[in-house]
C-alpha cells in the first residue's frame, strides 16, 4: 500500500494526540463531539437490533451463526438468542427443515447471485414444529463468507393462503356441483321445450277444452236464471234470482279474464292483422256501450272519422272495450267520448270520461294484475283488477303504445295507436253483428241445440221454448238427424267442441250438405282460440261466447229468422 503524504500524516497524529500540544488541544471537542456520534449510532443500531419484530442475524458461510436477535430467538422457540448460535454443520440439522439440501441451496444462490430477496422457506423451531419465514440475505463484499439476514414469519400469510386455497377448491367443487345441477336443470328444460314445441300446435285445443270445462256449468245456470228472470215471480224470489244472475256476472267475469291473461302469457294467442273501415272497429263498440252509458246516466257521444286502419278487429276491440267500461263505471255524471285522431301515418283511438280521474302516481299501478284503486265501498267494486293488465299484454302484443291522461276531479283520458292501413281498396270483413229486425220472429221457429253436456241442452230448451221456440235437442250428428226426423230446422245452434274431437262445425256442414240447403246456424262456445276464430270466419257463422247471455242471443237468432 502506497504511504501516505506527510501532510495526510500530520493531520492524523494531531487528532490521535501526537502532535504538539498546542494541535491536540484544538481537535479534542472535534474527536470527543465524533465520538459520541459513533455511540450513539451504535448503541441505535443495538437497540434496533435488540427490540426489531424480526428476525435478524449474522452468520458465516464457513463457521455459522455468529449473531442473532432476541425476535430470532422467540420465533424459533428459544428464549435467549445465544441459543441459535449454531455451528454450520448444526444449522442444517437444527433451523433447515429442508436440512443439508436447503442449506445448500441458499449458499450457492448466495455466491451466484450476491443476495436473496425474497426467499421463503421453513425453519425448525425448538419443540419440532416448524414456521414459515420470508428471508432477505446479503452477501457482505468486503468480508469473505459473511451474510447478514432478515428473517420475517409469514405463517400468518401462508395459512390464509391454503384456506383461500382450500376455499377455493371448496367453491370449484361447488361450481362444479352447481354447474352439474344446471346441465341437468338444462337438459331437463331442453326436453321440455321440445315437448312444448312438439306440442304447440294443438295448445289452443287444450285452451280451449279447459275454458270449456269451466264454463260450461256457468253457461247452463245463467240461462236457467235467465230463464227464471223472464218469468212472473214473487218480489222475494224475483230478488233472489237478480242477485243470483249478478254473482254469475261476476264469476263470469272473472273467468273470462283469467282465462284471458292465461292464454296472452302462454302466447297462445296470435293477431290476426287486417285493413279495415274504423267505423267497422267503432261502430259496434257505440252501439253496444250507447245502452250502458245511458243506464248510468250518462251521453256517450262517437266521432269516427272515415279511415282505415291494420289491426286486429277482436283484440282491438277487447281494449277498447275496457276503456269505454272502465269510464262508464266510473263516470258519476257528464259523458264519454270515443274518438279517432289521425296522427301521421298512425291512428290514436282515444276514450274520453268526466270521471274522478286517476292519482298521477297510481298511473302506472293501474296496470298491475289484481289492482284496483280505491272505490270506497265494496258494493261499488267490480272484477278483480285484470282488465287493464289483459289492455297491456294485448297492446304489447300487437306492437300498440297505450297512453293515459288524467286530471282528479276531470276525467281521464285512456288510448291506443293502430297503423294507418294502406289506401288501396281491400274486402270488407264479414260482421257477425245482428241486423235489426221487426216484432217477434222467435215464436214457433224449429231450432236445433247441439252440446254434449246434458245439462246444457235443458238450459237451453228451458229458454228458448220460454220465447216460444219448438226446441230439438242432439249431443251428436246421428242424434241431431234422428230427432230432425227429415226436416230441416230454422236455425241450428252448437257447441264449437264435441265429444271424440268433433266440432260443432263439421255437424252444422254435415246437415247442410244432408238437406242441401245453407242452414242458419250459430256458434257457441267457451273456446276463444285462434283456431275457432279462423274456423268460424271461414264459415261466416256468428259466435256467441259461453256463458251466454240471453239479450244477445235473442238478437243474433232473430236477425237471422227475420232478416
Amino acid at each position: 500500500m502506497a504511504r501516505p503524504s506527510e501532510p495526510r500524516q500530520d493531520a492524523l497524529a494531531a487528532l490521535l494526540g501526537l502532535g504538539s500540544h498546542s494541535t491536540r488541544k484544538s481537535h479534542y471537542p472535534e474527536l470527543l463531539a465524533r465520538l459520541e456520534e459513533l455511540e450513539a449510532e451504535r448503541n441505535r443500531y443495538k437497540w434496533l437490533f435488540e427490540h426489531a419484530v424480526h428476525g435478524i442475524f449474522q452468520a458465516s458461510l464457513a463457521e455459522g451463526l455468529r449473531a442473532a436477535n432476541p425476535a430470532l430467538a422467540r420465533m424459533l422457540g428459544y428464549s435467549d438468542p445465544q441459543q441459535v448460535l449454531w455451528s454450520l454443520q448444526d444449522m442444517a440439522s437444527q433451523l433447515f427443515v429442508g436440512g443439508e439440501a436447503e442449506m445448500r441451496r441458499i449458499r450457492d444462490l448466495l455466491q451466484e447471485h450476491g443476495g436473496l430477496f425474497g426467499y421463503e422457506t421453513r425453519l425448525l423451531r425448538k419443540d419440532g414444529s416448524h414456521v414459515d419465514v420470508l428471508m432477505n440475505l446479503l452477501l457482505k463484499p468486503d468480508e469473505e463468507g459473511l451474510v447478514e439476514g432478515f428473517v420475517a414469519d409469514i405463517t400468518e400469510r401462508i395459512q390464509a393462503q391454503q384456506r383461500l386455497q382450500i376455499l377455493n377448491q371448496e367453491l370449484e367443487q361447488r361450481v362444479a356441483a352447481r354447474t352439474l345441477e344446471l346441465e341437468t336443470l338444462n337438459q331437463q328444460l331442453r326436453e321440455a321445450r321440445d315437448a312444448a314445441e312438439a306440442a304447440n300446435l294443438g295448445k289452443d285445443k287444450y285452451l280451449a277444452a279447459a275454458s270449456h270445462d269451466l264454463l260450461q256449468p256457468l253457461n247452463a245456470a245463467r240461462l236457467l236464471v235467465s230463464t227464471l228472470r223472464e218469468r212472473a215471480l214473487p218480489a222475494a224470489e224475483r230478488q233472489l234470482v237478480e242477485r243470483t244472475h249478478q254473482a254469475l256476472d261476476g264469476a263470469e267475469n272473472l273467468l273470462s279474464d283469467l282465462l284471458e291473461i292465461s292464454r296472452l302469457d302462454q302466447s297462445a294467442i296470435r293477431p290476426d292483422l287486417e285493413s279495415l273501415p274504423l267505423d267497422e272497429l267503432l261502430g259496434p263498440l257505440a252501439s253496444e256501450f250507447d245502452g250502458v252509458a245511458e243506464s248510468s246516466g250518462l251521453q256517450l257521444r262517437a266521432r269516427i272519422p272515415d279511415l282505415r286502419v291494420r289491426t286486429d278487429i277482436r283484440l282491438m276491440s277487447r281494449i277498447l272495450r275496457n276503456f269505454l267500461s272502465n269510464a262508464c263505471r266510473y263516470t258519476r255524471s257528464g259523458g264519454v267520448l270515443l274518438a279517432a285522431r289521425r296522427r301521421g301515418d298512425r291512428v290514436r283511438l282515444e276514450v274520453w270520461d268526466t270521471g274522478r280521474g286517476i292519482p298521477a302516481d297510481q298511473l302506472q299501478a293501474i296496470f298491475l294484475e289484481f289492482n284496483q284503486l280505491d272505490v270506497g265501498r265494496a258494493a261499488e267494486r267490480q272484477g278483480v283488477g285484470l282488465g287493464l293488465a289483459i289492455v297491456d299484454r294485448i297492446a304489447g302484443l300487437l306492437g300498440c303504445a297505450v297512453q293515459v291522461r288524467s286530471v282528479l276531479g276531470r276525467g281521464s283520458l285512456f288510448a291506443v295507436e293502430v297503423p294507418l292501413a294502406e289506401t288501396q281498396h281491400l274486402p270488407e270483413a264479414v260482421s257477425a253483428a245482428p241486423r235489426p229486425s221487426t216484432g217477434d220472429p222467435l215464436p214457433g221457429r224449429r231450432l236445433l241445440v247441439i252440446d254434449n253436456e246434458e245439462a246444457i241442452l235443458f238450459s237451453m230448451a228451458a229458454l228458448l221454448g220460454q220465447w216460444g221456440c219448438e226446441v230439438l235437442t242432439a249431443s251428436d250428428l246421428d242424434s241431431a238427424i234422428a230427432v230432425l226426423d227429415g226436416q230441416a230446422p230454422a236455425i241450428i245452434l252448437a257447441d264449437y267442441h264435441l265429444d271424440q274431437g268433433v266440432t260443432g262445425c263439421q255437424v252444422i256442414g254435415a246437415l247442410r250438405s244432408r238437406f242441401g240447403m245453407d242452414i242458419p246456424a250459430v256458434m257457441i262456445t267457451a273456446d276463444r282460440s285462434d283456431e275457432c276464430q279462423r274456423a268460424l270466419r271461414r264459415l261466416r257463422l256468428p259466435l256467441l261466447n259461453k256463458p251466454v247471455k240471453p239479450g244477445k242471443l235473442r238478437a243474433v237468432l232473430s236477425s237471422l229468422v227475420g232478416g
